[in-house]
């Protein structure tokens, strides 16, 4: 059986100076270089390998908390329509995504909604914007095997207010075996 760990690499613009809104700008505040180095500073590409004597939850608990690497993918109400800011980032996380260094890293993209609509067209579309952010990332020569995209409709809020259009967004989870 293999083990995966899953890192939360919430790509979403706000931490590590990018937030796009504040900006205002299709213009990505950082390069697939830094975006390559963060995630290999995050978890152990093979380079390293550990032992933990216990149960899994003990293994898991003694591990050190990544750090988020914030780039939230946003959307418009009822909409899976990439925003061109949105196009702009998910180029360099393409480019950070064939690099060499992470080769043998996959990528879970995870679509989210606000609470407006029923829970069946909050999972369709929540599913429908996942794919179209792994959809882009594939044009650009990703290779699909490395990306799972699924859907949690309203059911994982980011803020309190069930509303808030921060919820309607896509995140990406790094696994590597």
């Amino acid at each position: 059986m293999r083990l995966w760990t899953i890192t939360p690499l919430v790509l979403a613009l706000a931490s590590f100076s990018l937030d796009a809104k504040a900006q205002n700008t299709s213009e990505p505040a950082y390069t697939a270089d830094e975006l390559v180095n963060f995630m290999v500073e995050q978890v152990d590409l093979g380079s390293a390998r550990a032992l933990c004597i216990g149960t899994k939850s003990e293994c898991a608990a003694s591990q050190p908390k990544p750090k988020g690497f914030d780039m939230r993918l946003t959307f418009d109400l009822d909409s899976s329509t990439l925003r061109p800011e949105a196009k702009a980032n998910l180029e360099v996380v393409a480019a950070a995504l064939k690099d060499a260094r992470l080769r043998v890293a996959k990528f879970k993209v995870e679509g989210h909604t606000d609470a407006r609509g029923s829970d069946d067209y909050n999972m369709s579309l929540s599913v429908a914007r996942a794919r179209s952010v792994a959809d882009f990332l594939v044009s650009r020569n990703v290779d699909r095997s490395r990306i799972v995209a699924e859907g949690f409709g309203e059911g994982a809020p980011l803020t309190a207010d069930p509303l808030d259009p921060d919820n309607r967004r896509v995140e990406l989870s790094l696994s590597v075996e």
